[in-house]
């Protein structure tokens, strides 16, 4: 049998039926109610035709909702379409008495909140998948007002955990040969260093030291999931200005870089927080850089430090009396907005700055014992070591506001990469270098007012 005859088909219906529906139903405005409604019918339906046509309707009707329809219809989904209490009990029951796994396998189904169903049903819809990333999206946002929706989030991960697994992705070299469609999204996409115009994405695509990689999903199409941007360098690159201006020179060959430095990690879609996708694509990544270059030596990153500088405001105030009197008036440096262009000044905060940031970078956790930064959790959960933290790594605007002007190499040596994870699992730990470990000392001794030597 065709299958694609019969996708194709079962399309042609969708759309016609959707496209029946909103001439019939201009005037009438969806509230969450119908939502609701046509998410009932859609369980209730049995044959997968009409699943099919019922899961588009009510993407449809979801697509017509204002915030307030959404928040509502979220609400009661959180509710009406929970597992059954007594269904529960009464499996457990069940369960208890005969130990064995058919009542076992039981137990789980009647366990299963009904919601997980719907979504697997409004996922049968063409383009299903991609409106349902956008709905978690919209639930995201919501879930800032209301703490009931956690369930609902929980169901939306658990079930993107499986359609976004690893064996469903593709790589794809973005370059300047990439439909324009997609070349769109990359600019509009880009969250670490803006991508200003076309010209400024072409010198990031089309240039000989500059590789550019993205995943894709086959059930939504060309929108990218999440994309590396990479720069060929000689050595490890210590800022980032000089990779981002035009002025700057190619390499004449590519075979000549020692190193592979990711510069730039954007993740894509908002409605897929939470699910990972970094970690395959940069092992990936490396892999396919050595089968083209397999001089390359060295794959690390040139990483922003998000929040540095305001962890550094909020902790290091004159009245904590948590530095020296030396190293708290060298810290003031920094107020002055053109510190970093006076030498004399930037000399001073980096013997201040840098051992604070190997502070926070080491020692600074959240509430689960990890990291205080994401960025540090994300390549050190990857199986990164924190290699070096670079002054005056990023003097732009935003640089110097969120990150004091630091950037950081975290070093992926293939070699460490499994050990350097396990342990960071296990244990937290954070893998570095002993360069890293240094400055962390002599942090500690300025916050004990003790010289640095």
């Amino acid at each position: 049998m065709n299958m694609s005859f019969l996708q194709e088909l079962f399309n042609s219906i969708t759309q016609r039926d959707a496209l029946l529906r909103r001439r019939n139903n201009e005037h009438i405005t969806p509230d969450h109610a119908h939502m609701i409604e046509a998410c009932h019918v859609l369980l209730e339906s049995d044959g997968e035709a009409s699943s099919i046509t019922l899961a588009s309707r009510a993407l449809a009707l979801y697509r017509r909702l204002d915030d307030e329809q959404k928040q509502r219809f979220f609400e009661r989904m959180a509710e009406e379409f929970a597992a059954d209490p007594e269904r529960i009990d009464a499996a457990y029951e069940a369960y208890r008495e005969a130990r064995d796994n058919h009542h076992l396998q039981t137990l789980f189904n009647v366990c299963e909140p009904r919601r997980q169903e719907l979504l697997r049903r409004l996922n049968l819809a063409s383009g299903g998948t991609y409106e349902l990333v956008r709905m978690r999206e919209d639930l995201l946002r919501m879930m800032d007002h209301s703490s009931d929706l956690g369930a609902i989030n929980a169901d939306f991960i658990h079930l993107f955990g499986s359609w976004f697994n690893r064996g469903f992705l593709v790589l794809k070299r973005i370059d300047w040969n990439t439909p324009a469609s997609i070349l769109e999204k990359i600019i509009r996409y880009e969250a670490v260093h803006e991508i200003h115009d076309w010209n400024d994405l072409r010198r990031r695509l089309d240039s000989r030291d500059r590789r550019c990689f993205a995943f894709f999903h086959p059930a939504i199409g060309d929108e990218p999931l999440i994309f590396v941007e990479v720069a060929l360098h000689k050595g490890l690159p210590k800022q980032i200005q000089p990779i981002l201006e035009d002025s700057q020179h190619d390499l004449d060959d590519p075979m000549t870089a020692d190193t592979a430095a990711f510069f730039g990690i954007s993740n894509c879609q908002t409605g897929l927080r939470g699910i990972s996708f970094g970690n395959f694509l940069i092992k990936q990544v490396v892999q396919e850089l050595k089968l083209e270059l397999p001089q390359l030596r060295h794959f690390v990153t040139l990483s922003p430090v998000p929040g540095f500088r305001h962890w550094l405001e909020q902790h290091y105030v004159e009245e904590s009396g948590r530095l020296s009197d030396d190293a708290q008036q060298t810290l003031a440096l920094l107020d002055a907005p053109d510190w970093h262009e006076q030498p004399e000044q930037a000399e001073k905060l980096k013997a201040v700055v840098k051992p604070l940031a190997a502070h926070y970078l080491l020692e600074e956790k959240n509430r689960h014992g990890l990291p205080l930064n994401a960025v540090a959790r994300f390549h050190l959960g990857n199986g990164a070591s924190l290699h070096r933290v670079n002054w005056l790594g990023d003097i732009s605007r935003k640089g110097l506001k969120q990150s004091a002007g630091l950037m950081v190499n975290y070093l992926y040596a293939l070699d460490d990469i499994e050990r350097n994870h396990e342990n960071y699992i296990a244990n937290a730990t954070v893998a570095c270098s002993s360069e890293v470990r240094d400055l962390g000392r002599r942090a500690r001794k300025m916050t004990k007012g003790e010289t640095v030597k």
